[in-house]
């Protein structure tokens, strides 16, 4: 098989698995395991609101994907046997390195840290994906069920 293809190919695929990684943590956003089920509801007023980061996922797909390419890629690299091995080698271990922090910046996600308190007194923080806009003051309700929490207007 021609190396192009090859490598063309192996990036198709790279694209293909991280895009699966990524999962949503939106309040609008439910899984199939989700629908269909009860959820408890809870009535409350926003106490506060504050910008986070939602890391991106560590799944590890981006690391062997990262390092497939940067070894095929590196195989190309340097003359006779030792010095594609040598090539083959680096490019393994920076493609991994570069696969790794794709994987991470591409499913990284800015979320809200949203601080409720509910109308029995009780204060909860629930953080989700800043998807919707919250204020002080607001009156929400929040949901949760099947190990879930979502705070939605």
């Amino acid at each position: 098989m021609n190396k192009t293809i090859l490598i063309w190919t192996t990036l198709a695929a790279a694209a293909l698995v991280l895009s699966g990684c990524a999962t949503s943590q939106s309040a609008s956003s439910y899984s199939q395991a989700q629908t269909q089920r009860e959820m408890n509801v809870r009535m409350g007023v926003v106490e506060s609101v504050r910008s986070v980061t939602i890391e991106g996922n560590k799944s590890g797909a981006g690391t062997a994907v990262g390092g497939v390419i940067g070894g095929i890629a590196g195989s190309n690299v340097g003359g006779g046997e030792r010095g594609s091995a040598v090539g083959t080698i680096l490019g393994a271990v920076g493609g991994a390195v570069a696969g790794h922090a794709l994987e991470e910046n591409v499913s990284k996600k800015a979320g809200l840290e949203i601080t409720v308190k509910f109308d029995n007194g009780t204060i909860s923080a629930i953080i989700q994906e800043a998807d919707e806009q919250f204020h002080v003051g607001d009156r929400v309700r929040v949901l949760s069920g099947g190990g879930k929490t979502r705070v939605t207007h």
